[in-house]
């Protein structure tokens, strides 16, 4: 088993679902890939990049995982896809209706075609160093690597001009999600 976090946004609606519902949904869907999962609090934030969208909705999930790596991404990609995901149709960067992001593989370092671990621009992204931190300051001693790395992260003055503010407290994300099982 290894600890996996894994950054889930969106910002488009799908089948008439809000993208905080949509999140809400494939967090659901990630309980038949995780377990012990900790959900940190949903983000609004600003675009990033391809700046000219809606606000999106940010969340990290931490929990552990039998996959493997390769597994976990196929596995992420079909619940993305699930949720109206279409990259041959999308502007990178662009409206998502889904986006589940594999940041951390344990302590792995992974480099190949299709995956790159820890994400490589994890490090530059207020919407998941946000997250991570809440879930790693609320964690057992024993899961808090990185804490000091990720926060110091969050002063660097690219991160701190990112807007991002708390859309809906984790405790309250995981009351409707157990209210929707």
């Amino acid at each position: 088993m290894e600890t996996v976090t894994l950054g889930l946004g969106a910002n488009s609606s799908y089948n008439a679902y809000p993208p905080e519902e949509t999140l809400l949904q494939a967090v659901r869907a990630l309980k038949d890939i995780l377990s012990d999962m900790k959900l940190s609090s949903v983000y609004r934030t600003g675009a990033m990049y391809y700046t000219d969208q809606a606000d999106f909705f940010n969340l990290v999930v931490r929990g552990q995982c039998a996959l493997s790596a390769q597994e976990l991404l196929s596995a992420v990609n079909a619940i993305e896809n699930r949720f109206g995901r279409n990259r041959a149709q999308e502007i990178r960067n662009g409206p998502r209706t889904l986006d589940i992001d594999i940041e951390l593989y344990g302590d792995r370092v992974i480099h190949q075609r299709n995956l790159i671990v820890p994400h490589e621009r994890m490090l530059e992204r207020a919407f998941v160093l946000v997250p991570l931190v809440e879930i790693l300051r609320n964690s057992a001693d024993n899961e808090r690597s990185g804490l000091s790395l990720y926060q110091s992260c969050l002063e660097r003055e690219a991160v701190r001009r990112q807007k991002i503010e708390k859309f809906l407290d984790a405790s309250e994300f995981q009351k409707r999600l157990e209210q929707s099982a």
